[in-house]
């Protein structure tokens, strides 16, 4: 697959219909889902001549699509209903705890070498 094929790809694959969905529309209600689209990409080249003909490739691209929420459009408004990640949420509640837990065990080895100095 050559350097073009692979960009070009990734010009189709990193657009704006992944980033907005197709809207649902049920009962009045017309629902836009939104995504949040990162991508990256490489390159290459070659073919340089000489006494041994040389030549060269290269390609590479990644993306990734997380969901950031709907449009909810009802009766002539319009409604931002963010996605909630559950992960993200539990993670952020495991770094405090371990936050909190390490500073009450300092607090509590601070206290004890204070009540031995006495």
């Amino acid at each position: 697959m050559k350097i073009t094929e692979i960009l070009e790809q990734a010009k189709d694959t990193v657009s704006i219909r992944r980033v907005f969905g197709e809207p649902i529309v049920q009962d009045g209600v017309t629902i836009i889902p939104v995504a949040r689209v990162i991508g990256g990409g490489g390159g290459g080249g070659g073919k340089e001549g000489g006494e041994q003909a040389a030549e060269g490739s290269g390609g590479g691209f990644g993306f990734g699509v997380t969901a950031a929420g709907v449009f909810v459009v009802k009766d002539s408004e319009v409604r931002w209903q963010p996605a909630v990640d559950v992960n993200r949420i539990i993670l952020g509640g495991q770094i405090v705890l371990v936050a909190a837990l390490l500073t009450v065990r300092s607090i509590v080895r601070a206290r004890a070498r204070a009540a031995r100095r006495r």
